[in-house]
């Protein structure tokens, strides 16, 4: 490991950002702690998050109000199934010069050219406008004719999709759901929590949400995060996770054999990694641990793994699959080099 580049000064940044964003979104949004934390490590990790959960859950609530304590613009796109890629990225039209009487191409910004981007139902339009969304998402930047276009920085995607209601849907192929770094799951709120939604949304009253981040800070923030330092152990734990899904290869266990499709790519880990110096570091701590990859190891990989058949059949999610990989993974470093399995993982 090299010198600790981080100072205590970054770490209050962005630990004192994360409580005020937290603080600011609790006038609006009861409970949901735990999602709300995974869209904020994903935001200042540069990556995007797809968000599923039954109607009525506060969702976009949820987005938009983020969008007003980062004091960043935004921009909802409802996505229908008569939506066309232009109506996302933007369309070149011809207009007359009034002083000269020439003609001239401009082009009108789409949607897209905003920091923080609602895609509200992404699996209710076709595969060629949700691509148009996700090479966006993928490049940053939108080709119209021969003209490339930057998209604003930060940069950061949101979708949504309802599990309740497929006929009619496109959903998201495997390759396309691998942009986004977290699939995170909204579910319905506890006893308590629906107690104070139903007090609170019945009642007059207006809660003003103030700016915590200017998106020049956010942006600093985000560079902050690649200098956070990871052990090689912390770096091969997260391979171990993920290389143990791909079945066919030594060392991978029994239950993932018979449960698993297919398996996670690179990029799990790399957003596990990530992920884990943006968590830690919010926590206020300057290295990595195994517990932070392992509390982020089903948001990463639960859009990455493809349950088979037979593992569906008997009730088995890729949750399940991941918490019992987690079980099965030991965090120790000594006891984990040493495991005759893993030994095998690491030499494959």
């Amino acid at each position: 490991m090299t010198d600790n580049p981080i100072g205590q000064d970054a770490i209050d940044r962005l630990r004192n950002a994360r409580e005020q964003i937290q603080s600011e979104l609790s006038q609006v949004i009861v409970g949901q702690s735990e999602v709300i934390e995974q869209i904020l490590i994903s935001m200042f990790s540069r990556g995007h998050c797809l968000l599923e959960g039954v109607p009525g859950l506060a969702k976009t609530l949820m987005i938009s109000t983020l969008a007003k304590t980062l004091n960043l613009s935004f921009s909802r796109i409802q996505f229908t199934p008569d939506l066309m890629p232009a109506d996302i990225t933007g369309t070149e039209i011809i207009e007359e010069n009034k002083s000269t009487g020439a003609r001239e191409r401009r082009f009108l910004e789409g949607p897209i050219f905003s920091n923080i981007i609602l895609a509200d139902e992404i699996n209710r339009t076709p595969p060629k406008t949700q691509a148009a969304l996700l090479e966006a998402m993928q490049e940053r930047t939108v080709t119209v004719g021969r003209v490339r276009h930057e998209l604003a920085n930060p940069f950061f995607v949101l979708a949504t999709q309802n599990p309740i209601e497929q006929e009619g849907t496109y959903p998201l192929p495997e390759a396309q759901q691998d942009r986004f770094m977290f699939k995170v799951f909204v579910e319905y709120p506890n006893f308590e929590d629906e107690f104070e939604i139903a007090r609170r949304t019945t009642a007059r009253g207006h809660h003003e949400v103030r700016p915590v981040l200017s998106g020049e800070e956010i942006a600093g923030l985000q560079d902050i995060i690649r200098d956070v330092p990871v052990s090689d152990h912390v770096v091969r734990y997260a391979l171990s996770i993920v290389r143990q899904t791909r079945i066919g290869t030594e060392g991978v266990p029994g239950f993932v054999s018979e449960s698993i499709g297919w398996g996670a790519g690179p990029r799990a880990v790399q957003y596990l990694i990530l992920g884990g110096k943006t968590r830690a570091l919010m926590y206020g701590r300057t290295h990595v641990s195994t517990e932070d990859i392992a509390a982020l190891a089903k948001p990463v990989l639960r859009h990455r793994l493809a349950v088979n058949f037979a593992a569906q059949s008997d009730g088995v999610t890729s949750d399940d699959v991941i918490a019992q990989l987690i079980d099965e993974t030991p965090a120790k470093e000594d006891e984990l080099t040493n495991d005759a399995r893993f030994q095998k993982i690491f030499a494959s």
